[in-house]
């Protein structure tokens, strides 16, 4: 008769495979920020219901540095788990170093540089921080003015210049619009305004008085009462401001209105700050794209 498992072994359903019991160690190494790492990482290791103790190795751009990240993996190897490891190093000297650690490697630079260079017959150029620099300036300026732009534009503070605005988003307080606006505007350059649908919008059923002129570029968020009367308790508990009753009022009187003015909106109850993004750019198609 097999002997059964460890009581403190998890097991599969199946009860033929153990799964972990501890935090795996992932490392995103990189000659720069580490964020292609990381982002990279991140959309592979979400495929897995897994703990993982995440560590990034920015800025590894000489052979010193090198060294000292392969020190730090080789010390997280331990229970016989080696550390996976993202890089995204340039230089081969600098990534030979990396791949001598006691790892799982994923090389992101060597694994599509190669065969690019054999497909277009023409050598990398191997230069560290190639995809921020100054020919980049120009992007970079309009990013910076559209966070600029946004944060003025805030929760409606500002009713200045909204003909710059590519997207303006409306909905309910803490349905997601600041958080929503601010990515459209650091990740795609965007210019996004976003203004809250309050109870006097309700009563009048009529929109803020700036936003009607610009009825194409605005974009409506939603959310479902409970996750909202959650939120709101976080930032004002045993108001009635949370309250679900009027939660449930504010969230029904503002799908109302931006279906009776005809406004594309979406919940976002569900949805990662990327997902909406990309569904407003998809249907609201601005202009500028600066990504």
């Amino acid at each position: 008769m097999a002997a059964p498992p460890d009581a403190h072994q998890k097991m599969t359903p199946d009860h033929r495979t153990p799964l972990p019991t501890s935090a795996r160690t992932v490392f995103f190494v990189s000659d720069g920020t580490g964020i292609t790492a990381e982002t990279f990482g991140h959309a592979v290791l979400t495929q897995f219901e897994m703990k993982f103790r995440q560590v990034r190795l920015p800025f590894i751009d000489t052979l010193d540095k090198a060294h000292d990240a392969k020190r730090k993996i080789n010390e997280a190897a331990t229970d016989g788990q080696r550390p996976i490891v993202f890089s995204t190093l340039v230089k081969t000297d600098l990534s030979h170093v990396i791949r001598q650690a006691n790892g799982m490697h994923m090389d992101l630079i060597q694994t599509f540089v190669s065969p690019l260079e054999q497909e277009l017959g023409v050598k990398s150029t191997h230069t560290v921080g190639r995809s921020h620099n100054i020919v980049d300036s120009e992007e970079y300026k309009n990013r910076i003015e559209a966070i600029n732009f946004s944060l003025a534009h805030d929760d409606g503070q500002s009713h200045k210049n909204l003909s710059e605005a590519d997207v303006i988003l409306v909905g309910v307080s803490r349905s997601g619009k600041t958080p929503t606006s601010l990515y459209l505007a650091m990740q795609y350059g965007i210019k996004a305004a976003n203004y809250p649908l309050i109870p006097d919008d309700f009563e009048r059923g009529k929109l803020p008085s700036s936003l009607p002129p610009f009825r194409s570029k605005i974009f409506g968020l939603s959310i479902s009462p409970e996750r909202l009367s959650e939120i709101r308790h976080e930032r004002r508990a045993g108001s009635r401001y949370a309250s679900i009753e009027n939660c449930r009022y504010e969230v029904n009187e503002a799908e109302l209105m931006m279906k009776r003015e005809g406004i594309r909106w979406l919940s976002s109850t569900t949805k990662s700050i990327e997902e909406i993004a990309t569904t407003i750019l998809q249907e609201i198609k601005p202009d500028r794209r600066d990504y």
